[in-house]
């Protein structure tokens, strides 16, 4: 389970996708990645394959062209993943994070009243 949780930066792409996307081929997956920069369809290939070898994606071979999805879930991945930059980057510091990316961020008026009514809610509890 801990290993699933540790995608690299890479199958993180192709994972926004297929969270994205529900499933996809590889060269949907392919095709989207392209967009934003140089990658090589051999090589999104053998990234599938190997997510599929580290059970972050299932695979349906049933028909000539596989057909790819996450078995991750987006939210406990996103949630496990804050955890571990929390601790390991900001020193158990939440707050610090939090001011860190704001302050890298120009986050939309729309952005910034979400964090205000989060935050509202949060000490209503």
């Amino acid at each position: 389970m801990e290993n699933k949780m540790k995608p690299t930066e890479s199958e993180m792409e192709i994972l926004q996708i297929l969270w994205d996307k529900e499933s996809c081929t590889v060269r949907d997956v392919h095709e989207i990645l392209e967009k934003n920069k140089d990658a090589g369809y051999t090589t999104t290939l053998k990234l599938m394959q190997i997510m599929h070898e580290k059970g972050l994606v299932d695979r349906d071979t049933s028909s000539k062209t596989h057909i790819y999805r996450p078995l991750i879930n987006q939210q406990k991945t996103q949630q496990h993943l804050v955890r571990k930059m929390i601790d390991n980057v900001f020193n158990g510091s939440a707050s610090r994070m939090v001011m860190q990316a704001l302050g890298n961020h120009n986050a939309s008026k729309a952005e910034i009243e979400s964090i205000k009514k989060y935050l509202d809610e949060l000490s209503k509890k």
